[in-house]
C-alpha cells in the first residue's frame, strides 16, 4: 500500500474534493456495491501518470458522487446511489484502460481499513 499511495499526487488544489470524498465514503461504503470501483477511480484520477483528459473525466464523476445535488437524492435507501453508480460505471467504461492493477489494489487496501 505504501508504494500505491506514493504514486498518487497529493496537490492542494483538489484537497476539498478529496476530503469530501473520503468523508462521504466512510459514511456509505457498506451501502454501496461500487465502493471499490469508486476508490479505484479516485486513485487513477490522482495518479501523476494518468493523462489529463482521463483525470478530468474521473474527477467529474467523483465530484458528482460527492455533491449533495443529484438526480436521485442519496438519502433514499437503495435508489439514492443508482445515479451515482450509473455515472461512475459509464466513466469507468470510458477510461478503463487507464485504471491499473495498482489503482485497484490501493482501493481494496483502503476499503479493508473501513
Amino acid at each position: 500500500m505504501a508504494h500505491a499511495q506514493s504514486a498518487f499526487d497529493q496537490s492542494d488544489s483538489d484537497a476539498s474534493l478529496r476530503r469530501s470524498l473520503w468523508r462521504k465514503l466512510r459514511k456509505v461504503a457498506a451501502r454501496i456495491p461500487f465502493a471499490e470501483d469508486l476508490l479505484a477511480a479516485y486513485y487513477c484520477a490522482f495518479d501523476r501518470a494518468t493523462p489529463l483528459q482521463v483525470k478530468v473525466t474521473l474527477i467529474g464523476a467523483l465530484a458528482y458522487f460527492v455533491l449533495p445535488f443529484d438526480a436521485i437524492p442519496d438519502v433514499l435507501p437503495v435508489l439514492g446511489f443508482t445515479d451515482d453508480a450509473a455515472v461512475l460505471a459509464m466513466t469507468i467504461k470510458m477510461v478503463s484502460s487507464h485504471m491499473t492493477p495498482e489503482h485497484r489494489e490501493a482501493a481494496r487496501d483502503a476499503l479493508a481499513k473501513f
